[in-house]
C-alpha cells in the first residue's frame, strides 16, 4: 500500500514517514506542492496525506486536482494547522475523508490510516509505538556550547525532540578545549534530520556562538521561529515550549524568558548573585526605557522576520548581548512598536547550574559592558 504525503515542512514529513514505514506501508515525501502533484500522476498512491498551507499553492488545489481534474477517488486525509471552519467545511465539500488539526498523535494518524485503506499484509499488529506529537509549527533552538563535556544533558535533549516533533537543535560548539564536540557528534548520530553541530574553531564567547547559530537557522526554510536555549537547561525544553506557544498564538516578534519568583514557580539562584543581578537590571531599564524585570535570561524565542535586525552585526559586549538585541529591535522600530513586540514572560522553573561560566568578577564587568552599550547605541531610533 502506497502513501503520498506532502508538506511543506520537513520536520513534519519526517516522523510521519518513519512511522507508516514501521507499520508497513509504503512512503513517498514530498516538500513542494507542485512536484507532489506530479509524483500524484506517478505514483498512484493508496492515499494521500496534505497540507493545507503550502507555500506555492494551497493544499485545498491538490485536492481539486484529484477529485475534479483526475476524477479519483483516492482516499485524501489533511492534516492540518489551519483550524478555520470555512476552510474545514471548503475541504470537505470537495471529498477529503479526513480532516486532522495539528498539533496531533501519530498514533492517531496511524491508526486513522488504517480505518481508510486497512493495514498491509505485513504488519505487526502486537507492535507498539510511542505517542509522538506532530506539531503545528517548526522552531529552531540554538544551544551554545563550551566546554560542555561534562553537564551536558544528552538525554534531556533527544527524548524531548523524539517525542515532539518540530524541533530542530542547533548545538554550536564555541571553540570548546575538551571532548564537547565528540560529545555533540554522538549526539547527533540517528537524529542528523533534528540536530546539527556547527562547530567554531575558535572561542568567540557566548554572544558571538549564539548570533553564528541564530543566522544559520534563520536560513532554514521550514522554521517558523528561532529561538536560544541555555546547554545546562536551566530552562527546561518543557518551559521553552510555552514561550514558543505565546510568540505562534500572539503578534509579538521576541518572546523572553524571565527568571521572576512567584507562586507556583521553582526559581532558585544565589542570594549574592541576586542582589548583583537586581543592580544591574535597574540600570538596564533605564538604558532600554522598558520595564524589563529580567533581560539576560538565557530563553528567547524569534519569530524569523526580527533575525536579521537583531543578529546580523556582531555584538559590543561578552556577556549582555540581550541587552543589545533589545537596543537594536528599539532602534529599528521605535520605543513604542518595541514594547508591543517585545514579551516578557514568567518561567514556571529556572535553577542555578553548578559549574556556570559566569563568576561574580565577571557580573562586575557587567556594568561597565552596560556602559558601553548605552555609549555605542546613544544615537536616536533607526526606522
Amino acid at each position: 500500500m502506497k502513501i503520498l504525503a506532502i508538506d511543506d515542512q520537513k520536520l513534519v514529513l519526517i516522523p510521519l514517514e518513519i512511522r507508516l514505514k514501521e507499520m508497513g506501508y509504503e512512503v513517498i515525501t514530498e516538500t513542494n506542492a507542485n512536484k507532489g502533484i506530479e509524483l500524484y500522476d506517478s505514483v498512484q498512491p493508496d492515499l494521500v496525506i496534505v497540507d493545507i498551507n503550502m507555500p506555492t499553492i494551497s493544499g485545498l488545489e491538490i485536492v481539486k486536482y484529484i477529485r475534479e481534474e483526475k476524477k479519483s477517488n483516492t482516499p485524501i486525509m489533511i492534516l492540518s494547522g489551519n483550524t478555520d471552519d470555512d476552510m474545514i467545511t471548503q475541504g470537505f465539500e470537495l471529498g477529503v475523508n479526513d480532516y486532522m488539526k495539528k498539533p496531533l498523535s501519530l498514533t492517531e494518524v496511524g491508526l486513522r490510516t488504517k480505518r481508510l485503506i486497512g493495514a498491509p499484509e505485513n504488519m505487526d499488529a502486537t507492535k507498539k509505538y510511542s505517542n509522538t506529537i506532530i506539531q503545528e509549527r517548526c522552531v529552531g533552538v540554538v544551544i551554545p556550547c563550551y566546554n560542555e563535556e561534562e553537564r551536558l544533558l544528552s538525554k534531556e535533549f533527544t527524548d524531548y525532540i523524539d517525542q515532539h516533533t518540530g524541533y530542530h537543535l542547533c548545538f554550536v560548539n564555541d571553540g570548546s578545549k575538551d571532548n564537547t564536540l565528540q560529545v555533540l557528534n554522538n549526539l547527533r548520530k540517528g537524529r542528523e534530520d533534528f540536530i546539527t553541530v556547527y562547530d567554531c574553531e575558535k572561542n568567540g564567547g557566548k554572544a558571538e556562538a549564539v548570533r553564528q547559530g541564530m543566522l544559520y537557522m534563520s536560513k532554514q526554510e521550514d522554521l517558523d521561529y528561532i529561538g536560544f536555549l541555555d546547554a545546562d537547561l536551566s530552562t527546561d525544553l518543557a518551559d521553552f515550549d510555552d514561550l514558543v506557544k505565546t510568540i505562534e498564538n500572539s503578534n509579538y516578534m521576541i518572546v523572553s524568558g524571565s527568571r521572576i519568583s512567584r507562586m507556583g514557580a521553582n526559581i532558585t539562584k544565589e542570594s549574592a548573585r541576586k542582589i548583583i543581578s537586581m543592580t544591574i537590571n535597574y540600570i538596564i531599564r533605564s538604558i532600554l526605557k522598558m520595564d524589563f524585570k529580567d533581560t539576560q535570561c538565557g530563553a528567547k524565542i524569534f519569530h524569523k522576520d526580527v533575525i536579521d535586525i537583531s543578529f546580523k552585526d556582531k555584538f559590543v559586549t561578552q556577556w549582555i548581548f540581550d541587552v543589545e538585541i533589545f537596543r537594536r529591535v528599539t532602534r529599528h522600530y521605535g520605543l513604542e512598536k518595541a514594547k508591543e513586540i517585545l514579551c516578557e514572560q514568567p518561567l514556571k522553573r529556572w535553577v542555578h547550574a553548578d559549574g556556570s561560566k559566569l563568576s561574580m568578577k565577571d557580573s562586575v564587568k557587567i556594568v561597565g559592558q552596560l556602559g558601553q552599550i548605552a555609549w555605542h547605541y546613544k544615537g536616536g531610533n533607526k526606522k
